[in-house]
């Protein structure tokens, strides 16, 4: 049987339905809390006085109302939060009141504003109460307030009593720094808070002890305000660690200053080294002038100067020009050297042919042999044996055997610093010779002399023999002095004791097959213009060497007339001197350029007048092309002082049409040199000038000029021959003598030389005049 089910009636559910509504809608089921009352102005200003109130629970109670409040609605209604804030700071700064109360003063704190880190120090000194058993809470209050500042963290660290394990065993120097910074500010704060200074005190004295920390001279600053706050306030036990840092960095700090015045220091006198070749100021201001450089140098510098090679050479880096200018490196041509010339350490000459086999042209079958004429002395090119200058050396040589232009060869060749000095230069001493083309430090003489003692700068001095003994004395005890100096010297045989010091090499004559090499090589030298070029010249020169080494006496024609039967004589008539004699020319590398430059003319070379053939060549071109002779005379006359004054510029001013002709390529009897001279104007304005001097390519050339000197009649003549019999300065002209005079008048002045030979026991002039004659 079916059973109905009753359905509720409506006035059951309508009651529900409202009461469920109710239910839900309450505050408590919705989770939202009822908005906080909106302060009032009269509200405000009760509670304001309240916390004036003699009772502690009265300020409890006006903080807790406050606190109660929306912080922007307090901020929108307070006329002075100030004022609030202050009051509650002086609650908080007194242990006498209750810590309910400093507690509530600090939560009305937090609807006010956000503490400043001086501030902080009022909510973290109650944590030192002696019964305070409300620690975290007053940890989170400083956290709260302070804003969660970096400061405040670091704060929190180490002050208000954290827990040890969070308490840093090691700290970086930044991270020390920063936080004695953060203690220094709240040092004043807590004047008044004694349990707050008493740990702050004692922080500030475990972080500065960190062993780990590497204190530098700039943080003393820092830690000296920390140890004069400690001192002040009475914690001389804490800051006496601080002092021991602090007097440790001070010796630092003095070493530090110390290395940074050298460092700047050096790299002052760097830059001006830097700049000092290019800076005529620098060079005259700070090395040129020995009170500056020696005070401001602090005594180290000049040391540096002369002893460090990349100073050294800087230091002497603008004198390049000078030091080297009298060596004639702008004319020379290193392609035109010949690099074959031999040397030995025999003093005896190695020409003595006593066979017609010193005659043949073909190599000889032992190499680094001599001519093969009765001696056998082993010699070797001279750019093996010195291929550069080290040690003491003496080379000695005939005129024109090529001495000057092997050191020219080593000079171009160097790297090093050189100085090029002529022995004429050396009169006063060799240290004074290489000053007068210095300035400054390097003019020096101790800077010098150990320069050279050091063997920084090397040293060569040309032609010792036309110099007199006592500059000769001068040098040789300069060198003998400076023994470990790097010295090289070139001189003709003349009578003198060398430096014991140096080692003697002798240049030898040209071999026959080095004549015809040499001869050959020349023809990449040639003028430009020159009739017989090339293969033509080749032909020219094996042609000449066949004639005159199979006759001797074809060589010996004037211009005006040639040999036009050099092979009549028969082989066996040339005497053992006339080959000696052809020979001697033939192997002497100057003798051969002449004989070079002729055949390139078309000329027939003739051996025992070169020069004069030369010159006549010249004379004649300039007859042609000026319209009058050469001045002959007039110009001897000019060299002849010239020589006397020992002068090796020539006089340009006078003579400067003449020295024009005799620099033409043809001739190449004189060499020019120009440079650039600083010069001032009347009114002191700055120019630049161009400088041209003239010097005589070889002394063979000037010779010839002086030897016009002595030759003619008169007294005047037969004094002069008498007067520089010994003079090293006249020596070639002798020689020319021989040739050039009369044969009586040879013969009358060899027998005076012959005398003079055996009065003053020098043999350096007669018995080389004796042979040249012997051969006539």
């Amino acid at each position: 049987m079916l059973k109905l089910r009753r359905q509720p009636s409506p006035y059951f559910l309508f009651p529900l339905t409202l009461l469920l509504v109710f239910f839900l809608a309450s505050p408590w089921v919705t989770g939202k809390e009822p908005p906080k009352p909106k302060p009032q102005d009269w509200q405000i200003n009760g509670i304001i006085a309240a916390l004036d109130d003699g009772y502690d629970e009265v300020k409890r109670l006006g903080f807790a109302k406050l606190a109660e409040y929306e912080a922007k609605d307090l901020k929108a209604v307070l006329k002075k939060p100030e004022d609030i804030g202050q009051k509650a700071a002086n609650i908080l700064k007194d242990e006498k009141v209750d810590a309910s109360v400093r507690s509530s003063a600090a939560s009305a704190l937090g609807k006010i504003r956000q503490l400043e880190l001086k501030e902080i120090a009022i909510i973290l000194n109650p944590i030192y109460d002696r019964n305070q058993s409300q620690l975290e809470q007053w940890r989170f209050h400083t956290y709260f307030l302070g804003g969660g500042t970096e400061e405040v963290k670091t704060l929190l660290t180490w002050l208000g009593k954290p827990e040890r394990k969070y308490i840093p065993k090691e700290l970086t120097r930044d991270k020390a720094i920063k936080t004695l910074n953060t203690f220094l500010k709240i040092w004043e704060p807590s004047k008044d808070l004694p349990g707050l200074r008493e740990d702050l005190a004692e922080q500030i004295s475990i972080v500065v002890s960190q062993k780990q920390v590497t204190w530098q001279p700039q943080d003393i600053f820092l830690l000296e305000n920390l140890r004069n706050n400690l001192n002040q306030a009475g914690y001389g036990n804490k800051a006496s660690a601080i002092e021991s840092v602090i007097n440790n960095l001070q010796i630092w700090g003095k070493i530090y200053s110390a290395r940074n015045l050298i460092l700047l220091h050096i790299a002052f006198w760097l830059t001006l080294i830097l700049f000092y070749p290019k800076s005529p100021h620098i060079q005259a201001i700070f090395f040129w002038n020995p009170w500056v450089r020696r005070i401001l140098g602090m005594g180290y510098v000049g040391f540096l100067l002369t002893w460090v090679p990349y100073f050294r050479r800087k230091l002497l880096e603008p004198f390049k020009f000078p030091l080297l200018a009298d060596a004639g490196l702008d004319y020379f041509n290193p392609d035109g050297y010949f690099p074959e010339s031999n040397i030995n350490t025999d003093p005896s000459p190695n020409l003595s042919p006593t066979g017609r086999e010193a005659l043949n042209l073909a190599p000889l079958p032992s190499q680094g042999r001599g001519w093969g004429l009765g001696q056998n002395v082993d010699i070797q090119p001279i750019t093996q044996i010195i291929p550069q200058i080290k040690g003491q050396i003496v080379i000695e040589g005939a005129s024109g055997l090529g001495k000057t232009m092997f050191l020219r060869h080593l000079l171009n060749n160097s790297t090093r610093t050189v100085v090029y000095l002529p022995a004429q230069k050396c009169q006063k001493g060799v240290i004074e010779a290489i000053q007068a083309k210095l300035h400054g430090q390097a003019q020096d003489t101790d800077f010098l002399r150990s320069l050279i003692y050091s063997g920084a700068i090397d040293i060569c001095i040309d032609g010792i023999n036309e110099v007199n003994a006592e500059t000769r004395a001068k040098i040789c005890q300069f060198v003998e002095t400076n023994f470990q100096g790097n010295i090289i010297m070139t001189t003709q045989p003349l009578e003198w004791i060398a430096p014991a010091t140096a080692k003697t090499y002798y240049i030898q004559p040209l071999t026959p097959n080095q004549i015809e090499k040499f001869l050959l090589s020349r023809v990449s030298r040639l003028p430009k213009d020159s009739p017989i070029q090339g293969k033509d010249y080749e032909e020219a020169c094996k042609k000449f060497l066949k004639t005159v080494l199979d006759d001797p006496k074809a060589s010996n024609q004037t211009n005006n007339q040639p040999n036009t039967q050099p092979n009549t004589l028969p082989k066996n008539s040339q005497s053992n001197e006339e080959i000696i004699a052809t020979i001697r020319i033939l192997s002497n590398p100057m003798d051969l350029s002449l004989v070079s430059l002729m055949l390139s003319q078309n000329e027939e070379p003739n051996l025992f007048k070169l020069q004069q053939q030369q010159y006549n060549l010249m004379s004649a071109e300039y007859k042609r092309e000026r319209g009058y002779e050469f001045p002959l005379k007039k110009f001897s006359q000019a060299v002849y002082q010239m020589r006397l004054n020992d002068e090796s510029a020539l006089p340009a001013d006078e003579f400067f049409k003449e020295l024009e002709s005799m620099e033409d390529e043809k001739y190449k009897m004189v060499v020019s040199r120009q440079w650039m001279q600083d010069d001032e104007d009347k009114i002191g304005h700055e120019l630049n000038k161009n400088m041209k001097e003239w010097y005589f390519r070889h002394d063979k050339i000037m010779e010839f000029f002086l030897v016009q000197n002595f030759i003619g009649d008169g007294d005047e003549i037969e004094t002069r021959l008498v007067d520089y019999m010994g003079d090293s300065r006249f020596r070639g002209v002798y020689f020319l003598l021989a040739n050039l005079l009369a044969l009586d008048d040879a013969k009358e002045l060899r027998e005076k030389l012959i005398q003079y030979a055996a009065d003053t026991k020098d043999h350096t002039v007669s018995d080389t005049f004796v042979q040249l004659l012997r051969s006539r």
